[in-house]
């Protein structure tokens, strides 16, 4: 070990009160998370960074990145959000937006998804500028992750104009500490059926919206079953399949009144070598067809179908860079492992960057009431900082 830097021990104990400052800020993806970017700009700055902001349209959220040596290629990025998900209706024991430490665990929102990554990653920053390193560690935050990996698209787009092309981006996403080589893609619709108000009894003289509504969704209800029987059981996802859940929906006013307005969202989830545009071609045909048939008995009815987002997948890449340091940084010579979830990494990968997950923590802990992160998943991803900055000297 080089004696001017931390050990891992030292570098986890910096961790913790950065991540108890990171857990405090509310930064669920409905409200803005600009007090945490502000804090991480104060925090880099007093170690001489310079820092980036890449805000949104209303100037309400940003993402962050930075980097920490010197301008050149061959860098790695560290990548993560900053967002997390509610914790309205969840039975929590602790409070969320505070840091408990009980046992070996650490409770609050985003401990695992994914704070206690950025916390680790801020807690090494002082290494990374004293060791004058060879190579940079650019760090790269994002915001609206939960909603659709909104956000990062803008910051990739001003790291590939502006930053010399890194050798690797590891997204901290929660692993296990173990190399994640493969994602699945995902695409989400909003459908918002607009019908025509009338009685209940008197359905001739009006549309209800829901009852449009029920024919399209049992059209996704069978989509989805055709996706689990035409799965690739050797795809290396669990499930195989691509996958199509409906996960909100509202519209109605009274139980004697034809609805109105009914909306729902739902969300497509297609690994490496499924089309979701091919797939959902369909069900667009038919809500084409829904809408002009109401629309031909009442004025200002229809069927709208607007894509939310649209997330690439990552594709494995056993021998690529990005693999092939994660792996040696993490001490893993496991299999391949995919992940049936969405993450920024597919956008990374998809602007031509070598981009692999690799972070603290658990999925399963992942937006639950009482998240946490183990102890021991957060001082294994400090040894993993410790060596990504010996590796970069």
């Amino acid at each position: 070990m080089m004696t001017d830097l931390s050990s891992s021990a030292a570098i986890a104990e910096k961790a913790l009160p950065i991540l108890e400052r990171l857990i405090g800020f509310d930064t669920t993806s409905r409200d803005s998370n600009l007090a945490l970017i502000s804090y991480v700009e104060d925090l880099l700055a007093s170690l001489g960074v310079g820092s980036t902001r890449v805000g949104n349209a209303a100037g309400t959220k940003a993402n962050l990145y930075a980097t920490l040596g010197p301008p050149v290629a061959g860098g790695v990025v560290l990548s993560g959000h900053t967002d997390v998900v509610p914790v309205d209706g969840q039975a929590w024991s602790t409070d969320p937006f505070a840091l408990t430490r009980r046992g070996d665990r650490l409770f609050g929102r985003g401990t695992c998804d994914m704070k206690g990554f950025l916390a680790l990653a801020l807690a090494a920053a002082p290494d990374i500028v004293r060791a004058r390193l060879a190579r940079p560690v650019h760090l790269a935050f994002s915001y609206d992750e939960e909603v659709g990996c909104l956000g990062a698209p803008d910051m990739i787009r001003e790291l590939v104009r502006d930053l010399p092309t890194p050798v690797a981006v590891i997204v901290g996403e929660p692993t296990n500490m173990e190399v994640v080589s493969g994602h699945k893609g995902i695409s989400s619709w909003i459908v918002t059926v607009t019908g025509h108000e009338a009685h209940s009894s008197l359905t001739h003289l009006g549309v209800s919206a829901n009852m449009v509504a029920v024919r399209l969704m049992q059209a996704l209800a069978e989509l989805a079953a055709q996706l689990e029987r035409a799965g690739d059981a050797q795809s290396g996802f669990m499930p195989p399949h691509a996958t199509l859940t409906i996960g909100q929906i509202r519209g109605g006013t009274a139980v004697n009144i034809l609805a109105g307005e009914c909306t729902f969202v739902f969300d497509l989830r297609t690994p490496p070598g499924d089309d979701p545009d091919a797939i959902i071609a369909p069900f667009l045909a038919l809500a084409a067809r829904e809408d002009a048939a109401i629309k031909a008995r009442f004025a200002g009815t229809g069927v709208a179908v607007v894509r939310r987002s649209k997330t690439p997948c990552m594709v494995p890449d056993p021998g690529g860079p990005a693999e092939l340091l994660a792996r040696r940084l993490a001490g893993d010579n496991g299999p391949a492992r995919m992940v049936p979830y969405a993450a920024e990494a597919g956008q990374f990968q998809e602007a031509g960057f070598s981009t692999v997950i690799c972070g603290p923590g658990s999925i399963e802990q992942a937006h639950q009431p009482d998240e946490y992160l183990e102890v021991a998943q957060f001082e294994r991803g400090a040894a993993y900082m410790q060596r990504l900055v010996e590796a970069l000297r």
